[in-house]
């Protein structure tokens, strides 16, 4: 068993709503590609300072939260974010971390896509249950 990683896109998506409403052409809207982490043990999207920057995301707020090696740090909450993984997308905020440090996907952005991780083939793949989109129950 290993890490498993996916291929994702991140959007800004203050830019998105922009380029619909016209003050913005489609090209201006910030994205980029990411091979990203998929951690269920993590609960959001992380990305590092870097990511952020590049995408143009403004900082919303900040939590404290308990890192990998047992500390805490303060983090950045950045965003909104639109997530794209093949067909399936979601929106939501981030975690930023300083730097350049490794960025997760974590738990609540693959339940919004409804994704699954086979550890054992190193995938994210979709919900074998729900193969043409995501069921959401609102019970």
């Amino acid at each position: 068993m290993g890490l498993v990683y996916a291929d994702i896109e991140l959007v800004n998506l203050a830019d998105e709503t922009l380029s619909e409403d016209g003050y913005l052409t489609k090209e201006q809207v910030r994205s980029m590609p990411n091979k990203i982490m998929a951690d269920s043990g993590a609960i959001r999207l992380t990305i590092n300072e870097e990511i952020r920057s590049k995408l143009g995301l403004r900082q919303r707020s900040a939590m404290t939260v308990a890192l990998a090696d047992g500390t805490t740090r303060l983090l950045p909450i950045a965003g909104p974010v639109r997530i794209k993984f093949k067909e399936r997308d979601c929106v939501t905020d981030a975690f930023v971390l300083p730097g350049n440090e490794e960025p997760l996907l974590g738990a609540v952005p693959m339940e919004l896509m409804d994704l699954a991780i086979i550890p054992g083939d190193q995938k994210l793949i979709y919900n074998p249950a729900h193969p043409n989109g995501p069921v959401y129950s609102l019970k």
